[in-house]
């Protein structure tokens, strides 16, 4: 038995006897924490550098749970059929670039997450569109230019530029179809900044009992916070998994991967959404469910939410806010949120197994709890988008997809040399982006970032759960569940957030500006043979201030002021060219 496979058994043993004690205890059917089936083996050798099986079907409140899971009385289920629960998209994962082939769907595909207020779930059928047109406005094509010293810059047909390496400063920037800009720059030291318009992380790494993770401090439009990676090699690659800092007890992932006793209403009241710009402009691609028979359909449009509010906050600092969603956008549909509900149960379920005591003082294993299991396990998982990303489509053309945007993954091995899958697209905003129904590849290492993406946003989740719990109607944890979280060893060992970050952050941006147009004027020359003509670099328009902006989306689009006069209610910003008066953190002047 492999060392992964002898560490689930601990887990799982571990949760029953904690089941039984519960049930002892409380003298009344227990709250069981979930099941993790084990993976088939992946293709790879252990992660010597770094470093849930099925989610059950609820047929309503209190019913029995099917697949891998647990009844609600504590008693195993009984295993449904495979084939009966898987979701009816089928391609063939492939290479990067490689060309998808579509597959009949299969029968049934019934979503194994409970369909609100009563409604049946449903299916989701779609098949790969299969030599696609590039989407309205989008260029297609492009070269590849080089310059002395290594520098590369890759254009758009269109002559602007997508990707430009500054070898150098061992600096990527890449341009999406959105207008947006990353820049990534890998230091000597091994540490990295990645920097985008108002936001961006600064990550160190270190080692902790043989396995290797990241420590990153993010600013965000303002805000800071941190979080952890374990980094682990998979097909060649090296990619970094969410490693949670605190895990609860067994008994509040078993209150939050259970139905509820009794359904709850949870209106867009209580939520705090009303009036707030990201809802009103989101309103047509995202419906809240209108009842929560769950926690795992709480903890999805919660995920949604904050996703979106972030996206929305992040456009409206760089001033690119559309009026409205694409003509041709494909909203979020209750089947596909029910499919994003039964992935949250799952990542539930593998956070209740990674709680075990080794978890907690090595870090998560990847054959558990990274994109390796989900590439491997013979099961359909959907992902959301986190940020804005470039993929190929079927007919080998970009399209975009941003934050919020749902793809399917379905259960078809992963060739050993492969390093990117094959998806289907189930949501669009339209525009540029990937059309509903595209099959797109997409790479391993942007898959684990979709899918830290979304534990990062349901450990958030569940902390706001525990906090909220009893109140708003939502129901109130057993006393078995309310115990303290424990806080894993890796992170009490970790070197401190960097104090430093929005200022690493910012200047990085302002140096990216400088090698971009060196790098662009020199691949001109190059290609001319004479002397460098005007760069063809992309303007950052100057952002717009406006009236009723807040400081965050100021301060996102502008850096930090040169100095603040703080008159209470009443603040000044003075910034280079600028004076800004904010009155109760809203612009009320520009001068």
């Amino acid at each position: 038995m492999t060392s992964r496979f002898k560490y689930l058994a601990a887990a799982l043993a571990a949760l029953a006897l904690t089941s039984r004690t519960l049930e002892a205890d409380e003298k009344k059917p227990a709250v069981p924490a979930p099941k993790v089936a084990p993976a088939k083996p992946a293709a790879v050798g252990p992660a010597t550098t770094g470093g849930a099986g099925r989610g059950p079907t609820t047929t309503g409140t209190g019913a029995r749970t099917t697949g891998s899971g647990i009844t609600t009385s504590g008693r195993p289920a009984t295993t449904a059929n495979p084939a009966a629960s898987r979701p009816t998209t089928t391609t063939t994962n492939g290479a990067a670039g490689a060309r998808p082939t579509a597959s009949p769907a299969t029968k049934g595909g019934r979503p194994g997450v409970a369909a609100p207020a009563g409604k049946p779930p449903s299916t989701t059928t779609l098949t790969p569109t299969r030599n696609m047109q590039r989407n309205t406005g989008a260029p297609v094509g492009g070269a590849t230019r080089t310059a002395q010293h290594g520098d590369q810059v890759r254009m758009r047909s269109d002559g602007r530029p997508g990707d430009v390496h500054v070898a150098g400063r061992n600096m990527d920037i890449h341009h999406d179809l959105h207008g947006g800009r990353s820049i990534r720059v890998e230091r000597a030291d091994h540490s990295r900044i990645v920097a985008e318009r108002g936001r961006g992380y600064v990550q160190h790494s270190y080692a902790w009992r043989g396995h290797e993770f990241g420590h990153r401090t993010y600013w965000v439009h303002g805000r800071a916070y941190d979080r952890f990676y374990a980094r682990y090699p998979y097909h060649g690659v090296y990619v970094e998994m969410y490693a949670p800092v605190v895990y609860y007890p067994p008994a509040f992932y078993g209150w939050a991967y259970n139905p509820w006793a009794v359904p709850v209403a949870y209106p867009v009241t209580a939520w705090g959404w009303v009036g707030t710009p990201w809802f009103g402009f989101y309103g047509p691609y995202f419906t809240p469910y209108p009842v929560y028979a769950s926690a795992s359909l709480w903890l999805t449009d919660y995920m949604i939410s904050t996703t979106l509010a972030a996206a929305y906050e992040a456009n409206a600092a760089a001033q690119a806010q559309q009026a409205a969603l694409a003509a041709d956008a494909t909203p979020l549909t209750p089947e596909v949120k029910n499919l994003i509900a039964q992935e949250v149960q799952r990542q539930i379920a593998i956070e209740n197994a990674e709680a075990a005591p080794q978890a907690q003082s090595t870090g998560p294993n990847p054959a558990i709890s990274g994109v390796q299991r989900m590439l491997s396990d013979n099961q359909s998982h959907v992902f959301v988008a986190g940020r804005a990303l470039d993929v190929l489509d079927a007919g080998g053309a970009e399209c975009g997809l941003t934050d919020g945007d749902v793809l399917q993954l379905t259960p078809t091995p992963l060739p050993n040399d492969a390093t990117a899958a094959t998806l289907v697209v189930l949501t669009s905003k339209g525009g540029v982006e990937c059309h509903r129904g595209a099959a797109v590849t997409v790479d391993i290492a942007d898959l684990q970032d979709m899918q830290n993406h979304m534990r990062e946003t349901i450990d958030q989740g569940m902390g706001d759960l525990k906090a909220k719990q009893g109140q708003g109607g939502l129901p109130a944890l057993p006393p078995s569940a309310s115990g303290a979280p424990v806080r894993a060893e890796f992170a009490m060992n970790a070197p401190p957030p960097d104090p430093t970050a929005q200022q690493q952050i910012q200047q990085q941006s302002q140096e990216a500006d400088e090698a971009e147009r060196e790098v662009l004027a020199q691949t001109r020359t190059a290609e001319v043979g004479g002397a460098p003509t005007a760069p063809s670099v992309p303007a950052v328009a100057p952002v717009p201030i406006t009236l009723g902006l807040s400081v965050d989306q100021v301060i996102g689009a502008l850096g930090q002021p040169k100095t603040i006069v703080d008159l209470g209610p009443k603040k000044i910003y003075v910034f280079k060219d600028m004076k800004i008066t904010f009155r109760d953190g809203k612009v009320s002047d520009v001068q």
